[in-house]
């Protein structure tokens, strides 16, 4: 069973269904687009009314919006002569538009259409949801709940503007499960690194080929007809069970023979066209050893990305990584879920049971610092240790024991990049991204929980002189991905600007 929506649809009990989820759709689209409105360009003013009331931002070049809400800020209104008026979805892309223009000097045409395309897809997967049957699993319930998605990103649903029906299927906001397509690739026309041995057991490829398992999403992206014709490349049916898609869309789990499958999809999902890039691909496997050494003799873990196999004449658009499975990493006994799946909601979350939040979120802190800062402070390695690279395993009564970390697409090493910008970059993945949300989370559901007095003192045991910079600091750096994306720059780049430090010692 479902959640409770966090946005339920404003207006009468009676509305037709079509309204619902319309109104729902907008909510849900909203709000990590005000999100980013209010931390990027927007001026918050004082609040002079009731706690709880709406709060008032002003825009670039004057103009008042005020909205309700704070973690998922909604019911966006603008000032007019007589009073506020209430901002629809299409007029929030509009004014967001218009804002940038203003303070950037600069137009983009493409990203108001995401941001339309975005809340669109909400509204398909709205409608999807209320006839599909969740997974029984709890782990894959909380990888296929992300309904809102990225909450500091202006579009984070959008699917490349194409029809739905190109996408649905594959959606795990649907909880879809498919079958993979199995392909012969011609020996000759092999690329591989690392062990890829489990891409042999999917099936059986014939004398001359070998198997190469291919998302079906992104066969129908890509012109392969003329390796079809030559024989480069020939089908060989579907996998004999179904898999997955998890959180990140393109990287799909199997539980039968416990495996994370990763595939290129030549879609753009939030700041990236998903693609298996060759030059990420190339340093794979020194990256990917460098997080298996950090992690191996701590409490986390690491989900190994072993190896890729691909195609010489579409080397980026047939790779396939694999990536280990669950069970030689969880701990004994604990069930893993997604960091990002505890933020969205799911049924099921030991978020909804905990009747000891203070002491939970003590035990999410031990089992997910330790491990990230003894990677950077020990061995160097900078984990991407967002709420969608962390899975965080629980024990019978919903309380974390451990952190496993996965994806070392996203992994920097030093001195690759200089210990300054590392640490800003796990500071940012781990702390704004990460911790910020799920105690956000936490505090809204129980009122007067404080969460950082206990987030401190874990930060305080780690000897290390970023950890004493970062509890004095006055600010956190704050990814502007509304900004990156108006201003064209490429989906890697990191800007940051400051964010009030709630760590900070002379804080709450």
């Amino acid at each position: 069973m479902e959640r409770v929506d966090p946005f339920p649809p404003p207006g009468p009990a009676d509305a037709a269904p079509s309204d619902d989820v319309a109104a729902r759709a907008d909510a849900y689209a909203a709000a990590p687009l005000l999100n980013c409105l209010l931390r990027e360009v927007a001026e918050p003013l004082p609040h002079t009314g009731e706690p709880g009331g709406p709060r008032v931002h002003r825009l670039p070049g004057g103009r008042l919006l005020r909205v309700r809400g704070d973690r998922r800020p909604g019911h966006p209104e603008v000032a007019v002569a007589d009073g506020w008026r209430p901002v629809r979805h299409p007029e929030l892309v509009k004014l967001v538009a218009e804002t940038l223009v203003r303070h950037t000097g600069l137009s983009n045409p493409e990203l108001p259409a995401e941001m339309t395309d975005s809340r669109d897809a909400v509204a398909a997967l709205l409608t999807a949801r209320a006839r599909a049957t969740p997974p029984e699993d709890p782990y894959l319930r909380s990888e296929q709940c992300l309904v809102t998605g990225h909450p500091h990103h202006p579009a984070p649903k959008a699917r490349g503007g194409g029809p739905v029906a190109g996408w649905l299927p594959y959606a795990p906001e649907a909880h879809a499960r498919f079958p993979l397509t199995l392909l012969g690739l011609r020996e000759d026309a092999v690329v591989e690194d690392g062990d890829t041995s489990a891409l042999d057991a999917l099936g059986q490829a014939p004398p001359g080929y070998r198997l190469l398992p291919a998302h079906p999403w992104q066969l129908d992206l890509v012109d392969l007809a003329p390796a079809f014709a030559d024989g480069r490349l020939i089908r060989l049916g579907t996998t004999g069970f179904d898999t997955w898609p998890t959180a990140a869309i393109r990287t799909m789990y199997a539980p039968e023979p416990d495996l994370f499958l990763k595939f290129s999809l030549d879609v753009r999902i939030t700041n990236d066209v998903r693609r298996l890039w060759r030059h990420d691909l190339l340093k794979l496997r020194r990256t990917d050893a460098a997080a298996t050494r950090a992690l191996a003799a701590g409490p986390g873990a690491w989900l190994s990305d072993r190896g890729y196999r691909t195609a010489d004449f579409a080397f980026e658009e047939l790779a396939v990584l694999v990536r280990d499975g669950l069970r030689e990493h969880v701990a004994p006994g604990t069930t893993p879920l997604l960091a990002a799946g505890l933020v969205e909601g799911f049924d099921g979350s030991p978020l909804d049971s905990t009747e000891d939040p203070a002491g939970w979120w003590e035990a999410y802190l031990g089992a997910v610092i330790p491990p990230a800062l003894a990677a950077f402070a020990d061995h160097g390695v900078v984990l991407e240790a967002h709420l969608q690279n962390t899975l965080v395993a629980v024990d019978a009564a919903g309380t974390p024991v451990q952190a496993l970390f996965r994806d070392a697409e996203g992994v920097k090493l030093l001195p690759e990049v200089s210990r300054a910008a590392g640490w800003e970059r796990l500071v940012y993945c781990l702390v704004v991204n990460h911790l910020l949300e799920v105690a956000a989370t936490l505090a809204e559901r129980h009122p007067g929980l404080d969460p950082w007095p206990a987030a401190r003192r874990e930060l305080s045991r780690h000897d290390l002189p970023e950890t004493a910079a970062l509890l004095a600091s006055p600010t956190l750096p704050g990814k502007t991905n509304l900004l990156l994306r108006w201003t064209g720059a490429d989906g890697a780049d990191a800007r940051y600007l400051p964010l009030p430090n709630p760590l900070a010692l002379n804080g709450s």
